[in-house]
């Protein structure tokens, strides 16, 4: 029953293309419905309906995702936009493939400060746990050229408006030591921690190596190299299934390189 009136609400508004042989109509893969093979009626439309077509989400750093996964973010939109937001972006492990993820991850961008709790409980009486994260624009767009968690965070989203990414990197090395301290835990209280903080705060490390060396982030890019470097899966960190001191030796060595970096520039 869920398929079906999910089916019959599925509507998508497309231009007929000429063809050499016959002509068509293109559908994006990345829909809530409508999967491949499935019988659908084509329908001429009104020129004073499209007016009224709501505009496609954009998606950065993502080839397809879950039908499913899709009608959440839209109905997200929904309930957001009433804000007035400047933009709404969905990021995290949401995005990954599967249905392995805590929560979603949602950066709110709007000048004043909304009732976040208000808007988190409407987002979660739709069923799915949210994190909602206030930010202006200027400190959105700061973020971007100065910390790394920011450029790897938003390499791999999907937002209500086209994001505009100043690729150029402005480091606040300060800033980066400071970020850097967070990792330092990991050494001193490695027997308590679980699976995921060993995870959050080796990604943290790695990705401040690679941004100080100028090198492209993304969420695959860093973990690919925490897997090289440490010679290890990711799944077996997250899953605290790693051996202590040869990880621990390793994560100093790490930890000491990206420190000097750091204070080699700091003027």
């Amino acid at each position: 029953i869920y398929n079906y009136v999910l089916l019959r609400n599925m509507e998508l508004i497309s231009k007929v293309s000429k063809g050499t042989r016959m002509d068509q109509i293109y559908l994006p893969k990345n829909r809530t419905g409508m999967p491949a093979g499935q019988y659908v009626i084509v329908s001429s439309l009104e020129d004073g309906l499209i007016k009224n077509n709501e505009s496609k989400p954009f998606f950065r750093g993502i080839d397809s995702i879950e039908p499913l996964k899709l009608m959440i973010i839209k109905n997200i939109f929904e309930i957001l936009e009433k804000e007035n937001p400047e933009n709404i972006i969905i990021t995290g492990s949401f995005l990954d493939r599967g249905f392995r993820f805590n929560d979603i991850d949602i950066l709110f961008v709007k000048e004043n400060n909304p009732d976040i709790k208000r808007l988190k409980e409407k987002i979660e009486n739709i069923g799915i746990k949210a994190h909602l994260i206030p930010i202006e624009n200027k400190t959105l767009i700061s973020g971007i050229s100065t910390d790394p968690l920011y450029s790897m965070m938003l390499s791999k989203c999907i937002s209500k408006k086209r994001i505009i990414i100043n690729e150029k990197r402005n480091i606040d090395y300060k800033l980066l030591d400071l970020n850097l301290l967070k990792s330092k835990s990991l050494i001193d209280n490695f027997d308590i921690l679980n699976g995921e903080e060993k995870y959050y705060l080796t990604l943290n490390m790695i990705s401040i190596l690679l941004f100080v060396q100028n090198k492209k982030l993304s969420k695959k890019l860093v973990e690919d190299s925490i897997e090289k470097t440490f010679n290890i899966e990711i799944e077996k960190i997250k899953y605290n299934l790693i051996e202590k001191s040869e990880f621990i030796k390793k994560y100093k060595e790490i930890y000491k390189k990206t420190f000097n970096l750091i204070m080699g520039n700091i003027k």
